[in-house]
């Protein structure tokens, strides 16, 4: 370092260690002023956002009074709320509307239908940004006899089955291109069908064990928990200790049990206890898939239901439901036949249902309430409460839309043996709409602070292959109804509170990190819509009808409704249960 001055003198002498390092560290904080800070300001500033949602009314989820701000987007996230005056990319201009986290659908059937339309256009048009899937069945894990089931068994959708486990098929979703979210629970009736077939049995020790693997599997993949439907065959067959030795396993994954109950007419109350004590034992929360009184003769039993379930939650039990905003169900033609003529599956239902003899012993048994299956004709009241909504034999899809006492008095036969004609004719279990709950029940259950919403439909646009069924009207209208009949028009709950139970309330009961409410580090999932004019349109009679009033949905901080209409992105994710084992 020494060096000669230019005027001759002495040498210069070389700095200590000392110098060096003030020189060197000098150096790098000039580096750090004119390079590091500039930029550092630039990201904590209001500048570079993707998109900007502005002067809307902010309802964080929590169900507290909203408050105008501008969101902030960058990537899948939200980065910043409050006033915003720097650039974006985009601007949403949400003047007079209310921003609110996107949906969540906690009873999806549109496994089939997003495998046909991944737009997801009837729920995203209600607000709806993630589909919670597997009500007792789910879409894996599959074996090789299940997926040839599954293939002939298709009604109006076709496609090629490409994966085996839950999560191949959700990734398959994913890569397929879904506007919205997706998650499932795995199905016990899937499992004990990949396991025991639909034998009516207990499990072996052995076979016990591969159940509880199989759902081991589904939680290591980020599966919800444990799902059951237990009115219909082969579910019926399950004992109290066989789905509590399942969601033994789910609980171990911090999951969930939720199910369509054993009864929600003449045995509901000792149904829901069946829940509390699968809760209780397994050591897991639990939620009851649309909780009702089905039946005029059991409307009355709602209140004690609630009751149940206030005192399993006193105790410290975590037992929610949720519900759809109608008063008819929708299922098949096998939910007014009893369970034992179903052993076996499908074809060995239609085959049973063509000897004299159990046909005769069938017909018997739809005509009583049922004492140890749940009868949803007998609790329907009558032929003419149940309304046929598909069919796969095109030669049938005229009577779509009319009820069984219609189609029985046009072919003048009885309504039970129309019943069973109808399901030899077209192979399969007839979609059919029950009018069988109390709209003033209805109105209590909104009431209910830990109550969920769910469509228990597929996602589905007034176009193409849809149109070849007609769906129960929740399709395209249980969240709009909920925001505009019964919040809006007749008050049953708050606003704030409306918003609370389709967002923070379900992301929480599921366990979901990041979704469910409008924070910073959130996913941008967001759903910004007009309380003054949300509504459902969709009817029985015309079913194929879009709600109104969402003006624009936010999927992991892409917009796929703009201005009311679908942008054609494709953002959704599936949105997997974080892991935790114990």
């Amino acid at each position: 370092l020494a060096k000669k001055s230019h005027r001759g003198r002495d040498p210069i002498p070389p700095p200590s260690l000392p110098q060096v390092l003030f020189m060197y560290m000098k150096f790098l904080l000039t580096l750090v002023l004119v390079f590091w800070l500039p930029c550092a300001e630039l990201e904590a500033s209001d500048d570079g956002y993707d998109l900007v949602i502005r002067n809307g009314m902010v309802y964080d989820g929590d169900g507290g009074e909203p408050r105008q701000a501008d969101l902030g987007i960058r990537g899948d996230r939200i980065v910043t709320i409050g006033v915003i005056e720097g650039k974006a990319d985009k601007v949403i201009d949400a003047s007079g509307l209310a921003v609110a986290p996107g949906f969540i659908n906690m009873l999806s059937w549109a496994n089939e239908s997003l495998i046909q339309d991944g737009r997801s256009q009837s729920d995203l048009r209600q607000g709806v940004t993630l589909e919670v899937m597997g009500e007792g069945w789910s879409m894996g894990p599959l074996n090789d006899a299940m997926k040839a089931e599954a293939d002939r068994m298709q009604i109006d959708i076709h496609y090629d089955i490409e994966w085996t486990t839950l999560a191949e098929y959700m990734q398959f979703l994913e890569e397929r291109g879904i506007s919205t979210n997706v998650a499932s629970f795995v199905g016990a009736t899937t499992v004990r069908i990949h396991v025991l077939g639909y034998e009516d049995r207990a499990p072996t020790t052995e076979e016990m064990k591969e159940m509880q693997d199989l759902v081991a599997t589904a939680m290591e993949e980020g599966a919800l928990g444990v799902g059951s439907s237990l009115i219909y065959a082969p579910a019926f067959y399950s004992s109290t200790g066989e789905l509590i030795a399942l969601n033994r396993v789910a609980a171990k994954y911090g999951g969930r049990y939720i199910s369509h109950i054993r009864s929600e007419g003449a045995d509901l109350l000792e149904a829901i206890e069946e829940l509390i004590t699968i809760a209780r034992s397994a050591g897991i929360g639990a939620e009851i898939y649309h909780l009702k009184a089905a039946g005029q003769e059991h409307w009355a039993k709602l209140d004690e239901a609630f009751r149940m379930i206030e005192t399993a939650r006193a105790e410290g039990l975590d037992i929610t439901a949720n519900m759809y905003t109608y008063t008819a169900g929708a299922t098949g033609l096998d939910a007014a036949m009893p369970p034992w003529v179903q052993e076996g599956g499908h074809d060995a239902w239609v085959l049973r249902l063509q000897d004299p003899a159990i046909r005769t012993r069938v017909i018997e048994e739809m005509r009583q309430p049922g004492e140890d299956w749940e009868n949803l004709y007998h609790a329907s009241g009558g032929a003419e409460n149940l309304l046929l909504l598909g069919f796969k034999n095109p030669e049938l899809k005229p009577l779509t839309g009319k009820t069984v006492a219609e189609v029985a008095a046009m072919r003048g036969t009885s309504p039970e043996d129309t019943m069973v004609d109808l399901v030899i004719e077209d192979d399969s279990r007839v979609g059919t709409a029950y009018f069988m709950m109390s709209e003033e029940n209805v109105r209590k259950k909104i009431a209910q602070p830990w109550m969920a919403f769910g469509s228990d439909a597929e996602s589905l646009a007034p176009e193409g292959v849809f149109l070849k069924s007609n769906p129960h009207p929740r399709a395209y209208g249980t969240f709009a109804r909920l925001l505009g009949k019964y919040v809006r028009d007749e008050g049953v709950i708050s606003l704030p509170e409306a918003i609370r139970r389709l967002t923070s309330f379900p992301a929480d009961n599921l366990g979901i990190s990041g979704r469910g409410r409008l924070r910073e580090d959130f996913y941008a999932d967001i759903t910004i819509f007009d309380p003054a004019t949300i509504r459902d349109h969709a009817t029985f009679d015309k079913p194929h009808q879009y709600a109104t009033g969402v003006e624009h949905v936010i999927v992991n901080g892409v917009p796929v409704i703009k201005n009311g209409e679908h942008t054609g992105a494709k953002p959704g994710r599936f949105v997997r249960k974080p892991l935790r084992s114990d």
